[in-house]
């Protein structure tokens, strides 16, 4: 798998490769499944269609490790545009917005990390919805969950991520897990050395659900990030166990993969959320996506043959 991967990689970086895929016919289509758009309007039609379906969403205006200033400003700016496009068409009961810290900064700088993060938690605040700090690569996770805690000091909706595959994840599940805490859990999708990460499926399997009955015992809000089939039965198993209702806990799906089962789920009275992403670095996301991990390879390339 690891020459399929550096050759994703390298495609990730060619413009040459982005034109191509930009104006084919044939994976245009793809891009659009799995992509939202590349502008706000796009995102509101995403959301508008998942609202007719019964579905939630949170939405990732796309970028990450950014150099310049200007673009960082940029990002948040969108951010909060998208956020008063929701508020004014009624869907931040059906919305919230997903953000990635070194989209936010300029060489990881946590101050302004901060302060960014802390100006598009004020206008969701306002806008009446909530805020997801997503998770990246083990060595920022200590940075990002010290400035998760600093801002849900003044915003406790805000959510944070945990990603199963790291060693770390239980402690820090413990930690972060009390009643109300938001917590999105997920595998994790980046790749991570031996020493930080369980690099055997099974292990990552198993500490997903330590973790999940690790936040449903202590009354977190659970996001079970995950379109694996033999998991979700189990989690809808430990929810039960744990006598927890409908509205206490979420599903939450990437856009364009396993639509069927979502709506499912929702049509039985879960509460499924899809994560859309949108925005001119549309291609890096795809390729990159399918690089971080062979089972993402592998899921999209299921995904582009079934619509289920």
């Amino acid at each position: 798998m690891e020459p399929l991967r550096s050759l994703i990689l390298a495609a990730a970086d060619s413009e040459a490769i982005r034109r191509a895929v930009a104006t084919a016919p044939g994976t245009r289509g793809i891009v659009n499944r799995f992509v939202a758009g590349e502008s706000v309007p796009d995102a509101l039609r995403a959301v508008r269609a998942l609202s007719r379906d019964g579905l939630r969403a949170t939405l990732d205006y796309l970028g990450e490790n950014t150099s310049d200033p200007e673009v960082t400003e940029h990002t948040v700016r969108t951010y909060l545009r998208l956020l008063d496009a929701l508020h004014a068409e009624g869907l931040t009961a059906d919305a919230e917005v997903s953000v990635k810290l070194s989209a936010l900064t300029v060489g990881w700088d946590e101050e302004l990390a901060l302060r960014n993060v802390g100006r598009i938690c004020a206008a969701a605040d306002r806008c009446g919805t909530t805020v997801t700090v997503d998770m990246e690569d083990h060595t920022t996770t200590d940075a990002t969950l010290r400035t998760v805690d600093r801002v849900r000091r003044e915003f406790p909706a805000t959510g944070a991520v945990l990603q199963s595959y790291l060693h770390r994840t239980p402690d820090d599940a413990a930690a972060l897990a009390y009643p109300g805490s938001r917590i999105r859990l997920c595998k994790g999708a980046y790749a991570e050395p031996a020493e930080a990460a369980f690099p055997d499926a099974h292990e990552i399997d198993l500490g997903y659900v330590r973790c999940a009955n690790i936040l449903l015992e202590k009354g977190a809000y659970a996001m079970f990030a995950t379109h694996d089939p033999r998991l979700i039965p189990l989690l809808r198993e430990r929810v039960r166990s744990y006598g927890r209702e409908p509205g206490d806990h979420e599903y939450q799906m990437l856009y364009g993969v396993r639509p069927d089962e979502q709506r499912r789920l929702a049509t039985e009275g879960e509460t499924v959320r899809v994560y859309v992403p949108f925005g001119e670095q549309w291609y890096g996301y795809l390729m990159r996506r399918l690089a971080e991990r062979p089972a993402n390879t592998a899921l999209f390339l299921r995904a582009l043959v079934s619509r289920s």
